[in-house]
């Protein structure tokens, strides 16, 4: 549910100069820049100007926009890349004519692309989605004259939704996993019954080729950040075949994260699937060929999007990519990293399986902790997970990037990024401080404190403490204050300050509030080694 509310017609820049406009009254967190293409080159033409400096004026002028909003209201911007509607007047040699609206207009698209991601700002590409559906189903010339519509009525739902997907995005709601069928879904056939030699995969075929399609698509949503698993009613050894020996496959076993087949109905599965990821239920996308198995795993898990896969395979990349479930807003080190991080903590598993004790596992890990205050690298993903962690979240406050980039330069606000290393690789980025410094009363009170729930249980909790309270000594503070604000995901902290000896202080309900008196610290001994990053 959200409120909304819009200027009248092209009142945009009137409304962002006047402090007393229904703009500022509302004051938005999220701000949606609309330009049509008439308003912006509807005039253009040869006595105006080159293409290039037409369309670079008019990046200005909307840079200049965003420069207010942002200055106004710190929040997310978001701006419509505007579809092409005019006529070419050289037809298919238009770029000849660099005078021309519709050359003006490719030319701003491509400055605007550009432009946005420079100043951080996300797009809404209608460019795109025109090319996909055809200018007509975007728009009809006819209710631009009579009415400014610039979007067709019948269309704006679409419209609506791919506004949503950004800002679910940019805080923290895309899906992370995509959990795959194999019989049917990754190659035609029934592994068990038609073997090696007889499913359907790779050149050669029709149905082969899309199968094989899907694997490319999946494959590279892999590569940019999303998790693979498996979930098939089928004997282990038999579903793993194929990704080991069939020379046509594009998956193999290195790009599933989580890999499960066993003759349990396909709901329990899905639930081990996300334990075992140690991620939210309602992150999963399952694809599935069987009407049967989709329908019940939207019956048992709502949280879970099932979608409606075509019968040819061929369409099944479409449908996934066209639902928007996997929109991202950011691409950090760490998402082009997450295959191998998930793989790793099997390992990780595995050793807990092959040891008697926690002590002697923790210590076999070789823990290191590398700590350093926020910086210009790593500020996307300490945006990604300040806007996404909901769970080990004691505050659950969310920042944008510019908000997130004034805090650099604060000499009264402490930040810490904190990565861990161990013996099987690096888990990136794993949690992130913001505490603020109040010099008269000398107390650090803690703004945010967020980890990874895939760490949980290897002391960091404790070896983070000791990193703040590192970062209090420094600064001259005597008291760290923490506060813990109740939401209905991150009930695991409630008990955290607690258990890090920290004493309760008074404060309303929900809202818990405690101390620890800095000098009388005694550091608990972890199994972790901590290091300031270089």
């Amino acid at each position: 549910m959200c409120d909304i509310y819009e200027p009248a017609f092209g009142q945009m820049r009137q409304e962002l100069a006047d402090p007393k406009s229904g703009l500022h009254t509302f004051a938005p967190n999220v701000i949606l820049f609309a330009a049509d293409p008439y308003s912006l080159f509807g005039a253009a033409g040869a006595d105006t100007g080159e293409a290039s400096q037409i369309a670079q004026a008019a990046i200005d002028d909307l840079k200049t926009q965003w420069h207010r909003a942002r200055d106004l209201w710190n929040g997310t911007i978001i701006q419509q890349i505007p579809f092409n509607p005019f006529l070419r007047l050289l037809g298919e040699n238009e770029s000849w004519f660099s005078s021309s609206p519709a050359f003006i207009l490719r030319t701003f698209q491509e400055k605007l692309r550009a432009a946005a991601k420079d100043e951080g700002i996300d797009l809404i590409d209608l460019d795109y989605w025109t090319s996909r559906h055809g200018l007509s189903a975007w728009h009809s010339e006819a209710l631009w004259h009579r009415s400014k519509q610039e979007v067709h009525p019948i269309i704006t739902p679409l419209y609506g939704d791919l506004v949503a997907r950004v800002i679910a995005a940019r805080y923290g709601k895309a899906a992370k996993c995509l959990i795959l069928d194999l019989d049917n879904t990754l190659w035609g056939g029934v592994i068990g019954d038609d073997g090696l030699e007889g499913i359907v995969i790779g050149q050669g075929s029709p149905i082969g080729e899309g199968y094989l399609a899907f694997q490319r698509y999946a494959k590279q949503l892999a590569r940019r950040g999303i998790i693979l698993a498996v979930c098939s009613k089928n004997d282990d050894e038999v579903a793993r075949r194929p990704f080991r020996a069939h020379p046509d496959m594009a998956l193999r076993l290195d790009d599933i994260g989580c890999f499960i087949a066993n003759w349990s109905d396909k709901a329990t599965n899905i639930r081990s699937i996300a334990r075992k990821l140690n991620i939210g239920i309602d992150t999963c996308v399952f694809a599935d060929d069987n009407p049967f198995e989709r329908q019940l795993v939207r019956n048992e898990i709502p949280d879970v999007f099932v979608p409606e896969l075509p019968e040819d395979p061929s369409d099944f990349s479409r449908v996934i990519a066209e639902s928007g479930h996997f929109e991202s807003v950011s691409l950090t080190k760490e998402d082009l990293a997450k295959t191998e991080q998930y793989q790793s903590n099997a390992r990780r598993q595995a050793l807990l399986d092959q040891v008697t004790d926690l002590d002697e596992y923790l210590s076999a890990l070789n823990m290191t902790l590398k700590q350093s205050a926020f910086d210009e690298m790593g500020l996307s993903r300490i945006v990604q997970l300040i806007n996404k962690t909901n769970q080990f979240n004691l505050t659950t406050k969310r920042y944008s990037e510019p908000e997130v980039k004034k805090l650099l330069s604060d000499p009264n606000v402490i930040t810490r990024q904190l990565r861990l290393l161990d013996k099987f690789g690096d888990n990136g980025i794993i949690a992130v401080i913001i505490g603020s410094f109040a010099p008269k009363s000398k107390t650090l009170v803690i703004d945010t404190w967020l980890m990874s729930c895939r760490v949980l249980g290897r002391q960091v909790e404790q070896a983070t403490l000791d990193v703040i309270v590192d970062a209090a000594k420094a600064i001259g503070a005597g008291e760290i204050i923490g506060q813990y604000i109740p939401t209905e995901r991150n009930g695991m902290v409630e008990g955290l300050f607690a258990k890090l000896g920290f004493s309760k202080r008074p404060c309303a309900d929900p809202v818990s509030s405690w101390s620890l008196n800095v000098n009388a610290y005694e550091p608990v001994r972890t199994h972790i080694v901590i290091e300031a990053s270089t």
